[in-house]
């Protein structure tokens, strides 16, 4: 179901998830075990789709963060992006699965943190993916980005990088809006925000919002392989340039060589061959978090500039510190 979300409403439901955060506990206040980490670690997520069993797809990495470090983690899946900063900037979340976006926040915003990795899809590609414009096949009138002037546009959360950065960004160059904040966002378009990447294509799909934004493969494969949508169902009337990957953090309060460690664990041993390998997990239950990853691979802060920049041309209110 898509929700128009009030400025109460969202601020309620931040207030909630740094509740369900606050409750976990950071890796700065716990006694250290031999090898170095916290006895707990505390891995935070947030799902892409609307998913009621996030954790199995991030059971693979847990099992190998345990064995490496020789900690409990406990996995918490928050229900939005500023509740996963929060976390990491009150040092009550050691791990965290970043957007590109929330990972640029959340330095923006005081979050110490370190990339330990991005994921890819397959072995051997580059991390990256793009943001999609969508709108029903058959609407004559939406067949571009410009098209969305006045339309009620569904966008997945305001701290989405595909979801609402970046397309932001293409409603500026097109000239839809003036900037991405929320006054001229609103004179632009009707936002609607659909919580998820699954939720913003579907409602497109149905109709309740006239064009969209979703991340390329939640269009071109997830939902068609799960049945939800049919092949040609949806359009793609405009393509973002290609955004870095999403991306595992560590908080720079577990030290420089615990972040070493766990660095070179993700980029070497979280990876669908050597999970599989260590008997985590064996075929598709080896691919990792619900972007379905092959794996991870070095990245760097640097990798993220393009963020940044998408930032400064929108000026919007989320990437503010």
């Amino acid at each position: 179901m898509t929700i128009r979300k009030s400025s109460l409403a969202i601020t309620a439901a931040l207030a909630t998830t740094a509740l369900v955060l606050a409750g976990c506990s950071g890796g700065d206040s716990e006694a250290v075990n031999d090898n170095g980490f916290p006895e707990t670690l505390t891995l935070a997520a947030i799902p892409a789709e609307n998913s009621t069993d996030l954790k199995a797809s991030y059971d693979p990495v847990i099992k190998v963060i345990e064995q490496e470090t020789g900690s409990k983690v406990e996995f918490v899946q928050a229900s939005d992006y500023a509740g996963v900063v929060e976390g990491m900037i009150a040092d009550n979340v050691d791990l965290a699965f970043f957007g590109p976006f929330a990972y640029v926040v959340a330095g923006l915003n005081g979050a110490e943190i370190t990339p330990l990795g991005a994921v890819v899809s397959e072995k051997g590609a580059e991390p990256g993916y793009q943001s999609y414009g969508i709108a029903k096949a058959d609407n004559a009138s939406v067949n571009g980005i410009k098209d969305f002037a006045g339309k009620t546009v569904c966008f997945v959360d305001p701290g989405s990088t595909s979801g609402f950065l970046y397309p932001s960004a293409g409603l500026i160059e097109a000239g839809v809006i003036k900037s991405g904040t929320e006054t001229d966002l609103a004179a632009g378009v009707t936002p609607i925000y659909a919580g998820g990447h699954d939720a913003s294509a579907l409602s497109v799909a149905s109709g309740d919002c006239e064009a969209g934004f979703a991340f390329d493969s939640m269009v071109d494969e997830t939902l068609v392989e799960k049945g939800d949508l049919q092949q040609g169902q949806l359009k793609t009337v405009w393509k973002s340039e290609m955004i870095a990957g999403s991306v595992f953090a560590a908080n720079n309060s577990l030290g420089p060589e615990a972040i070493d460690t766990l660095t070179k664990v993700f980029t070497e041993k979280v990876n669908k061959e050597s999970m599989e390998a260590a008997g985590f997990c064996s075929g598709d239950e080896c691919l990792i978090t619900d972007e379905r990853a092959w794996g991870v691979v070095p990245a760097s802060d640097d990798d993220y500039a393009g963020v940044r920049h998408v930032c400064e041309v929108t000026k919007s209110e989320k990437c503010a510190s």
